[in-house]
C-alpha cells in the first residue's frame, strides 16, 4: 500500500474498516440475541479489500 493515497481512495477505506466492526451490544440486547454476528465481518491481513 502506498504511503501518500488520494482522497477517494482514503475514503474507501475508511468505510470498510467502519464496516468490519462488531455488532453492538446494545443492538444483540434489542433483538433479543437474533442478530449477534456482523456478515460484513472481513479479517484484515486475510482478506484483501478491493478499493482501487
Amino acid at each position: 500500500m502506498a504511503a501518500r493515497k488520494s482522497s477517494p481512495r482514503k475514503i474507501r477505506l475508511i468505510k470498510k474498516q467502519k464496516q468490519t466492526s462488531p455488532v453492538p451490544a446494545w443492538v444483540i440486547l434489542r433483538t433479543r440475541r437474533s442478530v449477534r454476528t456482523n456478515p460484513k465481518r472481513r479479517a484484515w491481513r486475510q482478506t484483501d479489500v478491493e478499493v482501487g
